[in-house]
């Protein structure tokens, strides 16, 4: 069995949004958004991507719209 030494503890996540001071993400920007896409399109998880809830939320707005007008894919091929 491996024990973890407990006086290490794990960096903190800093989400991009936070780290880039982006204030408001924009759906057209799509080279931003991928950072918070999988290679098979789907949206990560708060705890890969590091943000917080309201963060969160916003990636998860800006990418349902740039699939809705064909900027990102729904899927992969």
């Amino acid at each position: 069995m491996i024990r973890r030494d407990k006086s290490r503890k794990p960096r903190k996540k800093i989400s991009q949004i936070f780290g880039d001071k982006l204030d408001n993400l924009d759906y057209k920007d799509v080279a931003t958004l991928r950072h918070f896409i999988s290679e098979r399109g789907k949206i990560l998880p708060r705890r890969v991507t590091g943000a917080c809830a309201k963060h969160q939320r916003n990636i998860n707005l800006a990418v349902k719209r740039a699939r809705a007008i064909a900027l990102l894919p729904f899927s992969a091929d």
